[in-house]
């Protein structure tokens, strides 16, 4: 079922019509379908029902405060790798108790940050930072709960700029000398360890390598309790990958079946961190074409989104499905989709066959995660809108940002 039908040859989300969201709050413009991100959530958190679990949302895929409340409200946990990802969590209305603090770099300010606002766990990804916890943990009075990251050495088969489980990767803990550091932790005063953690990679298309990631940590749980060390939960990431062309990923169902075999006659909570899985194919970026500009070698259809607004084309050759919102009588031809960025990189699609004029919209698709989030200002460019749908309703969920804001905190020279 799409949440983006085409209805009498306009492109709607849910049932409001794309170009009446153009209409209304301009372009470029993030739109997402409410009942979209709903559905996938709940159908993770039923597939997995039969065994104690808890879902953690990873914010980095879409950190809006509507996106975050609705994953509240449906008792939503949350995987956060910032401070600034946890503040937004609580004033979204997020439970503390049920995040999970990631991160290879976590500062001391950003450990007090999650200990004084009672985090459910805090994944540990170094010798290192062990000890700056238990320091902070000790100088608080309190116990901070704990998990270790441990790198299981495991190709996830997928773009190396988000594969994150090998040796190669600067994530987690060797996970042959895990035993000796969870020793560390369990003789220490201001440390709890109650699980531990591993995410291989992003955007994965099938289950294999995660298989081969959960067993080597079962491996581990299993000679920690041998030597009198139990873990609460056994955190196996999020990572399950979307469909933006011809991928085959496989659905929410198969995914918790397989944890579900894996974890058959265990006691252990299964904690799972999805992101892209469940906001990736809820929005859609709204663009307008500012000019079409034919040529012998490309013809470049120039739209007002640019990489600043939407950075995968660019940074990851990321394809996103691009299709005009109104249905066009025009020729198609191949169109490079380029914004108006002085980068060559500058692109949302290439080689696209469509019919298209000047001042026709075009929606790009599967752009609810790593879409705002990645964006910037570049060019002096502020930030798109973004709108939340819910059936014939639409809600400003952010506003366009002003020019004004990009240098409201910067300063001229006194002389």
């Amino acid at each position: 079922m799409t949440h983006f039908p085409r209805i009498a040859g306009q492109l709607h989300a849910e049932q409001v019509s794309l170009a009446t969201i153009g209409q209304l709050y301009g372009t470029p413009c993030y739109i997402y379908s409410r009942r979209a991100i709903e559905s996938a959530w709940q159908e993770l958190d039923q597939a997995l029902e039969p065994h104690p679990h808890q879902i953690c949302y990873a914010v980095k895929a879409n950190s809006n405060l509507a996106v975050l409340n609705l994953m509240a409200r449906m008792g939503s946990g949350f995987d956060v790798v910032s401070g600034g990802e946890l503040q937004r969590v609580l004033a979204a209305g997020g439970d503390p108790a049920k995040v999970v603090f990631s991160g290879v770099g976590k500062t001391n300010s950003e450990l007090e940050l999650a200990l004084s606002s009672g985090v459910g766990c805090i994944n540990l990804e170094s010798v290192t930072e062990i000890g700056r916890l238990e320091k902070i943990a000790g100088d608080l009075g309190v116990v901070a709960p704990v998990a270790l990251r441990v790198n299981p050495d495991v190709d996830a088969q997928t773009h190396p700029y988000i594969s994150t489980g090998l040796k190669e990767n600067k994530f987690g803990v060797d996970i042959n000398g895990a035993v000796k550091i969870y020793h560390r932790i369990a003789a220490s005063k201001h440390l709890s360890a109650i699980g531990i953690d591993c995410h291989i990679g992003s955007q994965l298309t099938q289950l294999e390598p995660l298989v081969d990631a959960v067993e080597r940590l079962l491996l581990v749980v299993d000679e920690l309790a041998k030597q009198d060390i139990t873990l609460d939960h056994i955190d196996v990431g999020g990572g399950l990958g979307i469909r933006y062309q011809d991928e085959q990923p496989p659905s929410m169902t198969d995914y918790a079946n397989l944890l579900l075999k894996l974890f058959a006659g265990r006691t252990e909570h299964i904690y799972v961190e999805p992101g892209r899985s469940l906001v990736g194919n809820s929005g859609v970026l709204l663009t307008q074409v500012i000019g079409l500009k034919p040529g012998d070698e490309k013809n470049f259809a120039l739209v007002d989104a640019a990489m600043n607004d939407l950075l995968r084309p660019t940074l990851y050759s990321a394809w996103h499905d691009i299709q005009p919102v109104s249905e066009s009588t025009e020729h198609n031809r191949s169109w490079d989709v380029v914004g108006p960025i002085c980068e060559t990189g500058d692109f949302l699609g290439q080689n696209r066959q469509l019919g298209i004029a000047e001042d026709d919209l075009l929606a790009v698709m599967s752009c609810g995660a790593y879409g705002f989030t990645m964006a910037s200002n570049y060019n002096s460019r502020p930030k798109a809108a973004e709108v939340m749908v819910d059936g014939n309703q639409h809600h400003l969920i952010r506003k366009r940002e002003e020019i004004s804001q990009l240098f409201a905190d910067e300063y001229l020279l006194a002389d």
